[in-house]
């Protein structure tokens, strides 16, 4: 009897921290701007992140020659995220995405990022951006990637330990890895606000993929 309860009991743990670890980010739509303790860089694997969403684009195009790809570069609270915090978004001036040209995708993207995470910096359109520059300078990308040309499949550590290798001082709790019907679609990399270090996220690191291999598509 007593061994019954303390396996239903342990059973109720597991799935309580499962349920809980699975539980998205909050977010804060509208906070204060300039209010959070560091970065989240997100470097979309394009070919999956094309594969998972069937999205008709440029960036998914057949020949695109796409691998890794900014996402996104958004402020982040020890606990949940702040996001459009300008209530109207603020215009980017077309000059202003020239100077980052290839820097995402795609434009539009680009201003997305900006009215949804960019107002939420404090900087100006300028200044975020350059932000977003030098975030991506900061980080490598493992040589494995850069020419990947036939589907593969990985488990979520490998590519953690692949981006550790080339990137000294990133650790386990500083990177996530992020997946869709066990497609490998983002990596997440945490940093300081100053985008000198890479910093330890708990909260993020625990919203990434675990165990069991990811396919990475080959690029297009």
């Amino acid at each position: 009897m007593i061994l019954k309860w303390c396996l239903s009991f342990a059973g109720a743990v597991l799935f309580l921290t499962s349920s809980l670890a699975a539980q998205p980010l909050r977010e804060a739509r509208g906070a204060p701007m300039g209010q959070f303790d560091f970065y989240v860089l997100a470097l979309s694997w394009s070919p999956g992140f094309c594969e998972i969403s069937g999205r008709q684009s440029p960036q998914c195009d057949q020949g695109s020659g796409l691998g890794f790809v900014v996402h996104g570069l958004w402020p982040q609270m020890e606990q949940g995220y702040p996001s459009f915090c300008a209530p109207n978004g603020r215009f980017v001036p077309s000059t202003t995405l020239d100077e980052v040209k290839g820097l995402y995708p795609d434009d539009n993207l680009a201003r997305y990022q900006w009215r949804k995470h960019g107002t939420c910096t404090g900087e100006s359109p300028g200044g975020y951006f350059k932000a977003v520059q030098r975030a991506r300078e900061r980080v490598r990308v493992p040589e494995s990637f850069k020419a990947l040309s036939a589907r593969s499949k990985v488990l979520p550590s490998e590519i953690e330990q692949a981006f550790m290798s080339v990137n000294p001082g990133l650790r386990p709790n500083m990177i996530a890895v992020s997946c869709g019907r066990r497609i490998f679609q983002e990596v997440r990399i945490c940093l300081d606000k100053d985008l000198r270090n890479f910093r330890q996220c708990p909260e993020v690191d625990r919203t990434g993929c675990r165990g069991g291999e990811l396919q990475i598509p080959a690029v297009r």
